[in-house]
């Protein structure tokens, strides 16, 4: 019994000599533990109250924003010596604000005293863009080229910037107004979107769409738009989203900006507004064919049924879609609101979805809901061409299977002078030079190199009036001739007093220079008739290039020959020879 007795107290002595260190170091620890709780919570309250604050900030940036530019406009309306309303471009937040400043109500209190008046502020793109207000010329183009046509049909919204291997821009802007005949270019604008900050690209790609293209531009068909570097957000502090690399979600991101500024300025120029890209192909007489189908689901739209929000004209991405222009800030908003979460073409799904889709139904129903607002035209009237994308190390070779094979892969001349043809640059399987100039089919040569020649020999003098050479096609448009230039050997020796030689440079194996290959892979031009009978005309390469080189269209007119004769004319062909 005394055994178990002392047994017990050595149990209790030897737990309390254990437990006695543990409950000191409690005793210690519990008040810092208790401490750093309190601290975390005292941190975090701090935190939320910090973004209030900065929200707040953010709110009064936008006030002065507001004011800023309200007395911007007040100050050019004295300088005229007009009257003062507020000015017609004012927007209405700062409207509201000059309001909300100055008007005073009656009632509201049981004393009946005077009681300031307060509207409800509700959010915008300051909000969802709080970088915005760091500038106030963050909204204000960087450069702008327009005529100022408005009040158009349809508008067209292609983005663009400058690519370290291979633009597509100029290929697609010259497909585009050439597949449009006087009437759709007269009802059509075409908006092109440089997202770059750096002016001297900018200024570079607005001078190369103007130098091609100046005839459209002055008429008002395009119209260049960059926006100010400060539109943008500091990239390198975007959230990283989808486990995607910071790389490609500064891609994704700034490409939702894009999209939204550019359809901001394009939201009151037209009726309804068709968002593409810089590489794509279409189809002749489109602008016509997007209208009457636009016009004709508008028309059978039920009262009971609800109206289209997209019409799709091609079945890849973003490429094709159309909006009602007055439906483009809901799209605008949504974008700057998620710019930084989704791909583009997500969102646009996204948006569908939630205007329509309900927790309670299955997928199924979902898709016929969405059916009813993003309607499909029966073929695609775009095919993506590009495979160098914009996003560094990205390589696309989507194409669109309901697109079919209506893009000519070259045009055949089978009437041109009787030649010998060749060129030192390797042909490609079958795609050969001489069937190229009879008709057959494209030519296509690997790398050409300086110094290498494609040479049209004819079989007696021939004197030509025109020439026709175009390169590229609708499968291969980077595989253009790029500084090369058209020459040609008189049959007969000028004489030195001859006006030709003042009006051509010439080689030193005595070859005019009459010409060379464009922007877009076309070399063409009038010969003078004072050349005479011509024995060679060749293609002189002048510089290495990255592509190959295709010719597929060939077209040599002589004195005397009917240029409208159908002899000659050019005929489309669907696939090349091999």
């Amino acid at each position: 019994m005394m055994f178990k007795i002392r047994q017990r107290n050595c149990m209790l002595i030897v737990t309390a000599l254990v437990l006695a260190p543990c409950i000191v170091i409690l005793m210690v620890m519990g008040p810092e533990l208790s401490t750093e709780q309190s601290l975390t919570q005292r941190l975090a309250e701090c935190h939320m109250r910090l973004q209030y604050l900065e929200s707040m900030y953010r709110a009064r940036q936008e006030d002065v924003a507001l004011l800023s530019q309200y007395l911007g406009q007040l100050q050019s309306v004295n300088v005229t010596g007009a009257s003062a309303p507020p000015p017609p471009r004012l927007s209405p937040e700062a409207r509201q604000l000059l309001r909300n400043a100055s008007h005073i109500s009656k009632g509201g209190s049981a004393n009946g005293s005077m009681a300031r008046s307060q509207n409800i502020r509700l959010p915008n793109a300051y909000h969802f863009l709080p970088h915005l207000l760091d500038d106030a010329g963050s909204l204000r183009p960087a450069y702008l080229q327009s005529k100022g046509r408005s009040d158009v049909s349809i508008v067209l919204g292609v983005p663009t910037v400058r690519r370290e291997k291979q633009s597509y821009l100029l290929g697609t802007l010259h497909n585009l107004i050439e597949n449009m005949n006087d009437e759709e270019q007269n009802e059509t604008l075409i908006i092109v979107y440089i997202g770059e900050t750096d002016m001297e690209s900018v200024q570079l790609i607005a001078r190369q769409i103007e130098a091609s293209f100046d005839q459209h531009v002055e008429s008002g068909l395009i119209d260049i738009i960059a926006p100010a570097p400060s539109y943008y957000p500091n990239f390198e502090r975007l959230r990283i989203t989808l486990n995607d690399p910071l790389e490609r979600v500064k891609w994704r991101s700034k490409q939702n900006l894009d999209f939204a500024y550019l359809m901001a300025y394009a939201h009151s120029k037209g009726t309804f507004y068709v968002q593409l890209e810089d590489d794509i192909l279409t189809k002749r007489q489109f602008i016509t064919t997007m209208k009457k189908f636009a016009l004709i689901k508008s028309a059978l739209t039920k009262p009971d049924q609800p109206e289209w929000f997209v019409l799709d004209f091609c079945q890849l991405g973003f490429i094709g879609k159309m909006f009602k222009s007055a439906e483009l800030p809901y799209l605008i908003t949504y974008f700057q609101m998620f710019y930084n979460d989704k791909p583009v073409d997500w969102l646009l799904t996204y948006f569908i979805e939630s205007k329509v889709c309900r927790t309670d139904k299955d997928q199924k129903h979902c898709n016929a809901e969405k059916a009813k607002y993003w309607q499909h035209f029966r073929k695609s009237l775009f095919q993506h061409i590009g495979t160098s994308s914009s996003l560094k190390g990205k390589v696309q070779k989507l194409k669109d299977k309901q697109f079919g094979s209506k893009v000519p892969q070259y045009y055949a001349h089978t009437h041109n002078p009787p030649a010998l043809v060749k060129s030192n640059i390797a042909p490609y399987k079958n795609y050969l030079l001489q069937r190229a100039y009879r008709g057959e089919s494209y030519f296509w040569g690997l790398l050409p190199q300086p110094g290498d020649l494609v040479q049209i020999i004819f079989e007696r003098p021939t004197q030509l009036r025109h020439y026709l050479f175009r390169s590229g096609n609708s499968e291969h448009p980077s595989d253009r001739f790029y500084n090369t230039t058209v020459e040609l050997l008189p049959a007969d020796t000028l004489s030195e007093n001859s006006s030709v030689w003042s009006n051509y440079n010439t080689t030193t194996d005595g070859y005019l220079v009459v010409g060379s290959f464009d922007s877009l892979g076309v070399a063409e031009g009038l010969l003078d008739a004072k050349i005479g009978a011509i024995k060679e005309l060749r293609l002189h390469v002048h510089s290495d290039s990255e592509n190959w080189a295709l010719l597929s269209e060939i077209e040599l007119q002589e004195w005397g020959s009917d240029s409208k004769s159908e002899d000659n004319a050019a005929k489309p062909r669907y696939v090349g020879g091999s």
